[in-house]
């Protein structure tokens, strides 16, 4: 069990993606060689918004990137470097209650644990 700093806790970020292959390899990347998210969950959604003056009605891949607190600003920084989009949403949501288990779960799929005492 890994030791949790009280302060420490897990964040959801939520972002959409206008097609399944650029989400699929951005999140690819984020948990096998950045390690800054745990899991990502998605689905198929139907987005109505403006852009350029114009309103939009579309279809987009939602997306929950799941973290640790600590590496929440990290992991919006990749999504707003790598995304497709030219103004992606990257809002992050702090988890109120998580389970010790599932809180262990993240941290070790997200931290080097070689280098925890």
């Amino acid at each position: 069990m890994v030791d949790k700093d009280p302060l420490q806790n897990g964040v959801i970020l939520i972002s959409t993606f206008s097609d399944e292959k650029s989400l699929i390899d951005l999140s690819n990347s984020l948990i096998l060689e950045k390690r800054v998210c745990a899991c990502v969950n998605y689905t198929a959604i139907k987005s109505i918004y403006m852009w350029n003056s114009k309103l939009h009605h579309e279809r987009e891949f939602l997306a929950f990137f799941k973290t640790t607190s600590d590496l929440a600003e990290k992991l919006k920084t990749e999504i707003e470097d790598n995304h497709p989009y030219d103004v992606p949403e990257a809002v992050i949501i702090k988890m109120s209650d998580v389970s010790s288990e599932y809180f262990d779960w993240m941290y070790k799929n997200t931290h080097d644990m070689t280098e925890i005492s």
